[in-house]
This record gives C-alpha cells, sequence and structure tokens, in this order.
C-alpha cells in the first residue's frame, strides 16, 4: 500500500501543474480590472495604470503566471489584493467555519442517511419503504435558500432558540457552545445530502441483496438483522464511502448559498465576494487549496476501498 500512496503521490504532480494553469487562466480571464475596482470611478486612467504596474499586472500573462507558480512552489499563494494580507492568511480566516460546518454537516448525513437507508433497504416494498423514498426524493429537491430561510424564520425569529446568523471563532468568547450558531447552517446543507445518502445505500444494498454468498447466508438460517448488516450493509458500505469522501470535500467549496443566507465567514462566501473584487491571488488560492483538497480526499477513498473490501489490490 506504501508503494501505491507513493506512486498516486507523484502523479498528482502533472495534475497539479495542469490544474494551476487552467485556474490562473480562467481567473484572468474574469473582466474587470482590479486596480480600478480598488481605486474607484473616480480614478483616472493614469492611477490605474500605475496601481497595475506595481501589482504586476502590466505583464505578459506566462511572466504572471511562471511568478505565481515559483512563489506557489514555496509555500507562498500571493497577497490578497483587497484585504492587503498573505492569501494563506485570508483562506485561513474562513477555513475554520467551512470545515466546521462541513463536520457538522457529515454528522446531520451519518445520522439520517446511513439508518434510513438501512431500514428502506430492509423494508423494500413496505409502506415504510415509501414513505423514506419520497421523503428523500422530496429532501434532495427542497432548494437550500429556501430551506434555510424557513429554518431562520422557525427556529430563530419564531422560537428564538438559534442564532440567525454569523459564527465566532471557537477561540473567542463562548468557546465550543458558538457551534450553535452552526446548526441551522448544517441541518439545511445536510437535508439533500443526506436524502442522496438514503437513495444510495438502499440502492447498494438492493444490488447486495441479490448476490450469492447474501443467498447463501439466508440459506443458512442466519439471523435477517445479521445478514442485512454483515453481509449486505458491509459490502455496499464500499460505494457509501466513494460518496461520503467526495460529499464532505464538496461541502466545504460548495457551501457558498447556505453561507450567505446565514451570514457565515467560510470559503464559499470568501471566493463569491473575491470574484466581484477581482482579488485574483485569493480565488486563485482558494481554488488551489480544493483541488488539492479534492485529490486528497480521492486518494484516501482509493485507500478505504482496499481496508473495506479485502479482494481490492492496489499496485
Amino acid at each position: 500500500m506504501l508503494a501505491y500512496t507513493a506512486k498516486r503521490l507523484l502523479t498528482l504532480i502533472p495534475t497539479l501543474l495542469a490544474a494551476s494553469i487552467l485556474v490562473f487562466l480562467f481567473v484572468h480571464l474574469i473582466p474587470g480590472d482590479p486596480a480600478a475596482i480598488l481605486l474607484g470611478d473616480t480614478a483616472t486612467p493614469e492611477e490605474v495604470a500605475q496601481l497595475s504596474a506595481e501589482m504586476g499586472f502590466d505583464r505578459p500573462l506566462h511572466v504572471q503566471y511562471f511568478i505565481w507558480l515559483g512563489n506557489v512552489l514555496q509555500g507562498d499563494l500571493g497577497t490578497s489584493i483587497f484585504f492587503r494580507q498573505p492569501v494563506l492568511s485570508v483562506i485561513g480566516s474562513g477555513a475554520e467555519t467551512s470545515i466546521l460546518l462541513a463536520s457538522m454537516t457529515m454528522i446531520w448525513i451519518i445520522l439520517i442517511g446511513l439508518p434510513i437507508g438501512i431500514l428502506s433497504a430492509t423494508r423494500q416494498g413496505t409502506w415504510i419503504d415509501q414513505i423514506t423514498s419520497s421523503g428523500a426524493m422530496l429532501a434532495a429537491s427542497i432548494p437550500t435558500f429556501w430551506l434555510g430561510l424557513y429554518l431562520i424564520m422557525i427556529f430563530s425569529v419564531t422560537l428564538g432558540w438559534f442564532p440567525s446568523s454569523g459564527f465566532p471563532s471557537l477561540s473567542d468568547h463562548g468557546g465550543i457552545t458558538n457551534l450553535r450558531y452552526l446548526l441551522l447552517p448544517s441541518l439545511t446543507l445536510a437535508a439533500p445530502n443526506a436524502a442522496l445518502i438514503v437513495r444510495l445505500v438502499r440502492a447498494s444494498m438492493l444490488d447486495v441483496s441479490r448476490e450469492d454468498h447474501v443467498r447463501t447466508a439466508r440459506a443458512k438460517g442466519l439471523h435477517p438483522t445479521r445478514v442485512a448488516i454483515k453481509h449486505i450493509f458491509r459490502n455496499a458500505l464500499i460505494a457509501v464511502a466513494a460518496a461520503f469522501g467526495f460529499t464532505f470535500a464538496a461541502l466545504i467549496s460548495e457551501a457558498v448559498v447556505t453561507e450567505t443566507v446565514f451570514s457565515l465567514p467560510g470559503i464559499g462566501r470568501l471566493v463569491v465576494q473575491s470574484i466581484l473584487r477581482r482579488d485574483y491571488p485569493v480565488i486563485q488560492g482558494v481554488i488551489l487549496v480544493i483541488v488539492v483538497l479534492y485529490m486528497v480526499v480521492n486518494l484516501a477513498v482509493d485507500l478505504a476501498y482496499a481496508r473495506l473490501d479485502p479482494r481490492v489490490s492496489l499496485k
């Protein structure tokens, strides 16, 4: 497994290089001049040109790329045009919120998706299966902004149980109790994702239940619960594990709507604000970090396959 891991890490190098080129080019194709946005509408063309030269935007695009790539290889993602801070510091300020939000959402997805998916699969064709399947389809189709607004209206405005917006750091006053700010956002994100996990668990377990080893286990007279958990769910977990890995990565990078509705200082909201401000270094840095995250998750999922299924050989 160590040899396979080392080989996969080496293959990440050309992939990251190609990703860095695409990220850099796409970001610089965004219409608008960062210098003009920073100086405002009252700035003269000479002032805009002077600031562009100071920031290095007057150089050829390939020169800008190689300068940026050289700095990235040294662990420097650049300096934010808007915040006037290192990009790593800017990303770090939003990473706590996004990671905690994604972690809490994954907990809800596991607590909701797995049991209901197992129940639906073991009760195939019954009224329980019909209710859980219909509920999963309904939850998957509800827009997150609509659900978030209704959760705020009910649990924040009407009942006053939870905060409606913002998230103070865990290092601020309140400590771990500040996690209550993320309860409603995490439920908002968990609803559609848990619904997808319910459908995936159900479909995977039904596929496994038709295999020969399951029929053999039933013929031996094993208890249905043992057959469902040990022989069916354990083998179905291979496909579910991949979904969990990529869901976690997606929750960090795609929670833009939820972070906007609840005014959370996360990575998704940071990207949107940086695009509006034409803050190229921050956009490039965030996207590159997300690309690395997906690659690491992909590697972790492949390694998890070998753990969950001894038949999988990693060479």
